[in-house]
């Protein structure tokens, strides 16, 4: 099997480059997704309504996909929004172009499975995240794994993310 160096590299070849400052929305809840993006330089956020609030899903940062899987599958309207947090640097390729190069390319298509999988994976942990652990221990989790999201993502993101209040939020970073 190629390195992911080297699968990033051919998947670049066939995706276009593309730069979109902080605050852009590269898919809007409830449109059907046209395109499937990878990160190489900036932040992004998936977030949907709920109640009246926004609630974050994931961050995305620096060799990340983005993509609105229920788009891709079965050409759904997305449940989310997908937005720029930082300016970036992205690639992209419309998921019509993509389906297609699945069919003709391997490389796409052990690309797709292995990020399907890998997707589902940090989905289920994360569910199971929010339903045993604490916001505190959700947070400590959050520091261990991904220590990047505290030094670039705006805290009223970060307690969205982790389902609680930006006081919240304050309040279990003073006990540290």
């Amino acid at each position: 099997m190629k390195s992911q160096v080297e699968s990033i590299q051919k998947l670049k070849e066939i995706f276009e480059r593309r730069e979109f400052p902080a605050k852009t929305l590269l898919v809007n809840e409830g449109t059907i997704a046209q395109n499937i993006y990878y990160i190489e330089n900036g932040a992004a956020r998936v977030w949907l309504h709920h109640e009246g609030k926004e609630i974050t899903i994931q961050f995305l940062f620096e060799g990340g996909f983005i993509a609105s899987i229920e788009s891709i599958i079965s050409g759904e309207k997305s449940w989310y929004t997908i937005e720029t947090i930082e300016p970036v640097i992205l690639y992209s390729i419309s998921t019509a172009d993509f389906k297609k190069k699945m069919e003709v390319l391997p490389h796409v298509r052990e690309f797709y499975y292995c990020y399907i999988q890998q997707s589902l994976l940090s989905y289920q942990k994360r569910m199971l995240s929010q339903i045993k652990n604490t916001p505190e221990e959700r947070y400590k989790e959050m520091l261990r794994e991904f220590p990047e999201i505290i030094r670039r993502i705006p805290q009223h993101y970060i307690a969205s993310y982790l389902g609680i209040t930006s006081v919240s939020l304050s309040r279990i970073r003073n006990r540290k």
